[in-house]
């Protein structure tokens, strides 16, 4: 049977982790030059209703780095733009690839294809999830020496999908999650109870959130596809990631951002590009993580396949 990553609780906590670990062990290899073609004459079908940069460049990489094929497919370049349903689309490509992934606006969309699909689904951005994101902060955390099971993470701006993609991962592995937003932009109450027994503290003020925590993590204020208005971004000001709001954390604290940042709102110059920021680390971690994914998505799939037993 197939596996998908629509959201990160996709995986067991072991899961999650030999994957933190696999990425690490993969960007040594790639670093090297020493990269095994493990997905050699495979093909991952990329579809993008929404811009990317980071998304598009990091999983063509990663199929590149392990010898297979990517292509890419937008509403522009599709049949989605003319009406094709998701559903068809998934049938479609799965007699052609060996896995796809979506980036998409809602989260019901990418789970319908992964209903539809019969090759394995990556959710490579909705409005309520970012999975590959999360694996690939986590990944670099894990770099940086951080205790991943112990750390306490604060999470400061708008209760977004990577609000709660961390809020998934913390319910998953067990650490603390401080998240700070304005009132009014909060997480949603669904959410919220599915993961009622986490140890997840929410604050409408930031410096609260933030002391004493091991990483402190941001995203713009305005999500792709929102309304920017002066309102929303008067509500946000207080909760900008500046040295101020550093010096709160504990001494050696990381900073990260999933970009694309905007500077001088939800993130000062100083601060992402200062001694305590790991934010284009991560965004190379990327490659390395989703390499992970891919691995163990498109072989657990080939190899159960071939066996006709669920691994």
């Amino acid at each position: 049977m197939k596996r998908d990553c629509l959201r990160i609780n996709e995986f067991t906590k072991e899961e999650l982790l030999s994957i933190i670990d696999r990425a690490l062990e993969l960007k040594t290899l790639v670093k090297k030059g020493e990269c095994p073609p493990l997905l050699k004459g495979k093909t991952l079908a990329m579809i993008f209703e929404k811009a990317s940069t980071r998304t598009r460049v990091s999983f063509d990489m990663a199929m590149n780095h392990f010898g297979g094929h990517s292509l890419i497919l937008d509403q522009q370049s599709s049949q989605l733009g003319r009406g094709e349903t998701v559903a068809d689309t998934a049938r479609v490509l799965s007699g052609y690839v060996d896995a796809i992934m979506f980036r998409t606006f809602s989260h019901s969309s990418v789970q319908e294809l992964a209903k539809n699909a019969t090759v394995p689904v990556i959710n490579g951005l909705c409005d309520s999830f970012h999975p590959c994101q999360i694996a690939t902060d986590l990944t670099t955390l894990k770099e940086y020496h951080t205790d991943l099971e112990n750390m306490t993470v604060s999470y400061v701006g708008d209760g977004n999908n990577m609000t709660h993609s961390w809020m998934t991962a913390a319910a998953l592995l067990g650490f603390t999650l401080k998240i700070a937003t304005p009132e009014g932009y909060g997480v949603g109450a669904q959410i919220k109870a599915e993961l009622s027994n986490a140890s997840i503290h929410y604050f409408t003020d930031p410096k609260e959130a933030v002391a004493g925590c091991d990483a402190i993590n941001t995203d713009t204020w305005f999500s792709m596809g929102q309304e920017v208005s002066d309102e929303k971004r008067n509500a946000f000001t207080p909760f900008q990631v500046n040295a101020d709001l550093l010096k709160l954390a504990k001494e050696n604290a990381l900073v990260l951002h999933c970009l694309p940042a905007h500077r001088g709102e939800e993130i000062t110059d100083d601060v992402m590009d200062g001694p305590q920021s790991v934010v284009f680390t991560q965004a190379e971690n990327r490659t390395y993580a989703q390499m992970a994914i891919l691995e163990k998505l498109i072989l657990t799939d080939e190899q159960s396949h071939e066996s006709g037993v669920l691994i």
